[in-house]
């Protein structure tokens, strides 16, 4: 598509008219105004730019996640250590905004300062032309009237010329006054001639500076849309780069998130903080006064036993000393009137592990006949001919 030349289309029918150039000057306006927004967009997103990356760096140094373990913890500093650089790329991408902006500014100066001179020129020019203007026709003005004049006293001449009651001298004044104006109406059309040429002139040199102008102001034009679009062409490739930039610190992320081994770290968890593998022993409720009272009380007995036994004897006889036997020392030892002595027999109802030497293991289902019914909840039982103690409440009549 070829180019429209400006000043052949911002022309003005009226002679002192300037209409062409006041309409291109207002389009440079706009146009001012509009590096001015452009400028203003990368200021913004420059301060925007930076104040996110500010914001990125501080949550990725206060992020945390320092107690956290293994391959996890990997995945973690190194989301800590992208985040920091993709705000540090923010921060970076708006110094590259300012300065974008500042070149836009001075391309809008220099634009500024080359369209003063044209400005300055156009306004001399068209003050001369609308000046001589109105001089030329006050001199047209000026030269009519002079003209009328002389045709007017010619004609008055020639008819006191004609008349028979006018005197010589009347009619030789007649005659200077026409040739005062036809002299007169000759120098107006003089002025005329000369203000024309000089008009003429003055807008040749109008018509060579409108031209000149809008040439310069089309080439401004130009070169505006250019520098222009070229900016919001690079604004838009220096977001897009940023793009591919967060997404490569994103990848490296990712990447490390693939090494994220759930059960190594379950199992490095168990390998550092492990505080053993055997478990705490049952808990059973044991009787202990009423335990270790019993065989006091059966020796006490035994005692008075061989006592009222030995009241029999004289005291010259000797003791018949009592044979041990394997069962211990309580085999021969009298029971205690408080227990009660049964050949019933039980059923066990829960398993029980000896804690002593005179305890009996027994386990759920045993069958065992019941000895002795202690008032402290120990029986004495029999089972498969051995013989111990066990709680009382772990048996149930069959």
């Amino acid at each position: 598509m070829s180019i429209i030349v400006w000043y052949l289309w911002f022309q003005g029918v009226d002679f002192i008219s300037n209409t062409g150039y006041e309409t291109i000057s207002l389009r440079l306006n706009d146009g001012r105004r509009t590096c001015k927004d452009m400028e203003e967009l990368l200021k913004m997103r420059a301060s925007a730019e930076e104040k996110y990356g500010k914001e990125l760096v501080t949550i990725a140094r206060k992020a945390g996640g320092l107690y956290e373990i293994c391959t996890l913890r990997t995945s973690f500093d190194e989301m800590k250590t992208q985040l920091e650089n993709v705000g540090n790329f923010h921060i970076q991408l708006s110094t590259l905004l300012k300065e974008e902006a500042k070149r836009m500014e001075q391309f809008r100066e220099r634009q500024k300062e080359q369209r003063k001179k044209f400005d300055a020129i156009m306004e001399k020019v068209q003050k001369t032309k609308v000046s001589l203007f109105k001089k030329t026709i006050d001199s047209k003005r000026s030269y009519e009237q002079r003209c009328r004049e002389a045709d007017e006293a010619e004609q008055t001449a020639e008819k006191m010329a004609s008349a028979s009651t006018a005197t010589p001298k009347q009619i030789e004044k007649m005659n200077n006054k026409s040739k005062q104006c036809r002299e007169a109406a000759v120098e107006a059309e003089k002025q005329y001639k000369s203000n024309i040429e000089q008009l003429d002139k003055t807008r040749k040199e109008w018509e060579s500076t409108h031209i000149n102008t809008c040439e310069t102001f089309q080439q401004q034009e130009e070169d505006r849309l250019s520098v222009l679009r070229n900016a919001l062409w690079v604004h838009c490739n220096h977001l897009s780069m940023q793009s591919v930039k967060d997404d490569e610190c994103y990848e490296d992320v990712r990447t490390t998130l693939e090494q994220c081994d759930i059960i190594a770290d379950i199992n490095s968890f168990v390998e550092i903080k492990s505080t053993g593998s055997t478990p705490s022993g049952n808990i059973y409720f044991l009787c202990i006064s009423y335990r270790i009272l019993s065989p006091i009380c059966r020796f006490s007995n035994l005692l008075q036993s061989n006592c009222s036994i030995g009241s029999k004897w004289s005291i010259n006889e000797p003791v018949a000393q009592p044979t041990e036997t394997s069962e211990g020392l309580y085999a021969s030892i009298t029971e205690c009137p408080g227990f009660q002595t049964s050949s019933e027999g039980y059923k066990v109802v829960y398993d029980y592990a000896p804690q002593v030497n005179d305890e009996l293991s027994v386990s759920v289902g045993d069958v065992v006949v019941v000895i002795d019914q202690g008032e402290d909840g120990w029986w004495t039982v029999k089972r498969n001919g051995l013989t111990g103690l066990v709680p009382g409440s772990y048996l149930a009549k069959e």
